[in-house]
């Protein structure tokens, strides 16, 4: 699976969603004057070097200074300003926590924090600049919503929504090019997962950069056997989307969860919980990455080497519906 080509014709490749978001903000700070995009040296990872030649005046580069970025963010924000915190979420995440828990979360100051370059995107850098963390860590916060879009419409819709969402807000944006996942399905709304492709047979719940190669694996469940899986983006990791969870629950087929995340605490472990909690006893399982530092790779060798590709989830998805048979 290559993040940055297509490996099928029925679909479209886009952009990095990171280079949406700095776009979509772009065009909408040319007439909001209150947007500000706070940095830690991160504007060129960011793609926001031509926001900041275009609005000078609605930049601040604290440097690499993660606690400070958020603190000054938060001010910011308590003053009316529409702020955008913008930084490597692996650092965002782990250095700034504290500031996130206190200064933005506890006092409702509506910071959108972004963290970019998120998952296993810094690739052979390795464990020190992923963040594997960060839904888990984030999840355990109140007053925070959390965001990981899969394609490029998800990502202008989350910054559309963001400019004036007015409570804490976390966004997670990966590196790669990526498709457009269903040109047919326009709708986004913050906390309802998004359906990518039709089906009766089982369910994958995807998030983020994930959401493709699930894609792929429910393409290729129907054309090779003649299954048909429902994908899911879950765009939205908190608040779940519990009504379409219900509703899966209900219908008693499988349920697989993809993320490019720990195991542990991120969007499978919440799916688990709110189904078990509430009586449903489907079929379950989970890929992310396991309890242990990744191996050292790209970050398509380490999806492959963690069976977060279309094969592995392929593969997952035949073993859960034989075993159900």
């Amino acid at each position: 699976m290559e993040l940055d080509r297509i490996e099928d014709n029925r679909l479209k490749l886009g952009k990095a969603n990171q280079i949406v978001f700095a776009e979509t903000l772009e065009r909408l700070a040319a007439n909001d004057k209150a947007i500000v995009v706070v940095t830690s040296d991160s504007r060129g990872s960011g793609k926001l070097v031509p926001f900041g030649e275009k609005y000078p005046q609605q930049m601040v580069e604290v440097g690499i200074a993660e606690q400070n970025l958020v603190g000054v963010s938060a001010g910011l924000a308590s003053a009316g300003k529409k702020t955008f915190a913008v930084s490597p979420a692996c650092f965002l995440s782990a250095r700034a926590l504290e500031q996130i828990k206190n200064d933005v979360a506890y006092s409702n100051n509506p910071v959108v924090l972004v963290g970019i370059s998120a998952g296993v995107s810094y690739g052979a850098l390795g464990t020190t600049h992923h963040s594997l963390h960060d839904f888990a860590a984030l999840r355990a916060i109140n007053n925070i919503t959390i965001i990981a879009p899969a394609d490029n419409f998800e990502t202008e819709q989350v910054v559309l929504n963001a400019v004036n969402f007015g409570s804490p807000l976390y966004i997670r944006l990966g590196k790669k090019n990526m498709p457009s996942l269903n040109e047919e399905n326009k709708n986004f709304e913050i906390g309802k997962g998004r359906v990518v492709k039709e089906g009766n047979d089982l369910t994958i719940i995807a998030t983020g950069e994930t959401v493709y190669p699930a894609w792929l694996a429910a393409q290729k469940l129907e054309d090779q056997d003649g299954l048909r899986a429902k994908v899911v983006s879950m765009h939205t990791i908190k608040p779940l989307d519990i009504r379409l969870l219900d509703e899966l629950g209900e219908e008693g087929k499988p349920i697989l969860t993809v993320e490019e995340h720990m195991v542990h605490g991120g969007l499978g472990e919440a799916c688990a919980s709110y189904l078990l909690q509430n009586g449903f006893n489907n079929p379950f399982s989970l890929i992310g990455i396991p309890d242990e530092y990744t191996v050292t790779g790209s970050q398509l060798e380490i999806f492959n080497h963690y069976g977060i590709s279309g094969e592995g989830i392929y593969a997952k998805c035949r073993k859960m519906l034989l075993s159900t048979q």
